[in-house]
């Protein structure tokens, strides 16, 4: 059972969305605005212009000491090793299993000092994870209670925030950060990453500066309509891209093979469960993860099963959306690899009913 909002946590911007009249709801242990004006309206706005996403609820840990990345090699798929100084990586935590902890983000600070970024609803899981493996005696902090994490997204989200600070956002590399001053602020983290394929930034403060923050961000983009975006619109957002969200595409039970993310499992390195991983990547798997976009009328939804045109049962949906851009329902699931073709005619079974779709690569919105 989700607990109620009184059990929740709150962000340090939590007041701020309620003020707004955000729509509040249970989100990974957190109370979270889901939308504002409307979740088309918002995406839209990501799209074309300018949104802020709170994502507060995100882990931060930072590991320490000059066997830090001889820890982040053991339990990452990516090679951390190929990192520089301000140089952000995509990677994941494979289990003993052949599946995945969680996904998340390398930030390497310096040689001996790493950040990374893990989903809210794993932080506990994540940090037992590392920990575990952490006979390097490397210093762990976790931060997650501490940092306030807005992202700022959109094509106009550098104007917005180039107005608050000296650092020349332009010259920053896609996955690169660097700490520096904006709001008149000291020591924010300002990193050129983000969840909606929409381009812009995401912006790491302390809690007790997450409120002037916000303030000077919506101040300074007035003049691009700058709106608040809540995480329904994330949803759609991503989807668009076929990133994938964790406990829905990917999973403990799911392998990075099984998900299309061989290119962050590196087999130059030793790595928890590498063997098995790499004999799947060898071998091969019996199910993949896939785009689908529907032919006919239905919106597609997690756990809906994925049948043949015999109605033999060959899969099941993991995410699935209207598709606010693309004007039609989008999706991913898992599928038989023998039928993990794009171009290949597939039913997904809404209310007991085959509904005609077709498996596609991702993303489904071209640059």
């Amino acid at each position: 059972m989700e607990a109620t909002l009184s059990q929740m946590k709150n962000t340090a911007l939590t007041n701020k969305h309620i003020a707004l009249g955000a729509k509040m709801v249970p989100f990974a242990g957190y109370n979270m605005p889901v939308s504002y004006t409307g979740l088309n309206e918002e995406h839209a706005i990501v799209r074309n212009g300018v949104g802020v996403f709170d994502v507060s609820h995100m882990g931060e840990f930072r590991l320490k000491g000059p066997k830090a990345l001889d820890l982040i090699q053991q339990v990452t798929s990516n090679d951390a090793s190929v990192l520089v100084d301000g140089k952000v990586q995509y990677s994941c935590l494979p289990n003993e299993k052949g599946g995945i902890v969680d996904d998340l983000l390398v930030y390497r600070w310096k040689e001996d000092e790493y950040y990374l970024v893990v989903n809210a609803s794993n932080i506990k899981k994540d940090w037992d994870w590392i920990k575990k493996y952490n006979t390097y005696g490397v210093e762990m902090v976790d931060m997650s209670d501490d940092m306030s994490l807005l992202a700022v997204q959109g094509p106009k989200a550098i104007n917005v925030l180039q107005k608050l600070t000296s650092v020349d956002l332009s010259s920053m590399e896609y996955y690169s950060f660097t700490m520096g001053k904006m709001a008149g602020l000291d020591n924010v983290i300002i990193s050129n990453t983000g969840y909606t394929g929409a381009g812009g930034f995401e912006i790491y403060v302390m809690n007790s500066d997450a409120e002037k923050m916000w303030d000077a961000i919506f101040e300074a983009g007035k003049e691009f309509n700058i709106k608040p975006i809540g995480l329904g619109a994330r949803d759609t957002l991503r989807l668009e891209m076929g990133f994938c969200l964790y406990g829905n595409d990917i999973d403990d039970t799911t392998s990075p093979i099984e998900a299309g993310l061989g290119w962050i499992t590196k087999f130059t390195k030793d790595f928890t469960n590498r063997q098995n991983i790499e004999n799947q990547k060898k071998n091969g798997v019996s199910k993949k993860l896939m785009g689908f976009e529907m032919i006919d009328r239905g919106i597609p939804r997690h756990d809906y099963q994925i049948a043949d045109s015999t109605g033999k049962i060959i899969g099941k949906v993991t995410s699935g959306t209207q598709s606010p851009t693309l004007n039609k329902a989008i999706g991913m699931g898992y599928v038989a690899s023998e039928l993990a073709k794009p171009g290949q005619e597939i039913f997904i079974i809404i209310r007991e009913k085959p509904i005609k779709a077709v498996l596609s690569k991702v993303p489904f919105l071209k640059k």
